[in-house]
């Protein structure tokens, strides 16, 4: 068994509002952070609320652009447009579990 299949999958939704310069800047961030740290093991949805505003009532989203981490658990939000790049690892809590990774691997 590879390393790569130990690894969990990612699931998460990016809420925007259109196609406004905080949503660009927001998908952009996020797709380069996936591309760099998460290659193949995450799925993206990205839900335009003025597309779909019962999606977003239904996520409590009260502001976009807002990205959730729903898998895996515990769910985690972040809202603005992700240019903190530290901040968005830290706190989808994915670059707390990198950390924890590694620890494991240096036994």
């Amino acid at each position: 068994m590879s390393i790569t299949s130990l690894k969990k999958t990612y699931v998460l939704k990016l809420y925007v509002a259109g196609n406004t310069p905080n949503s660009v800047r927001a998908l952009r961030t996020l797709k380069n952070i996936l591309e760099q740290e998460f290659q193949g093991v995450y799925a993206l949805k990205v839900i335009d609320v003025l597309k779909n505003p019962q999606l977003a009532e239904e996520d409590k989203i009260l502001a976009t652009p807002t990205l959730a981490k729903i898998l895996p658990p515990p769910v985690r939000r972040i809202i603005g447009d992700l240019s903190d790049r530290e901040r968005v690892l830290i706190g989808l809590d994915l670059l707390y579990e990198e950390l924890q990774d590694d620890e494991n691997y240096a036994v």
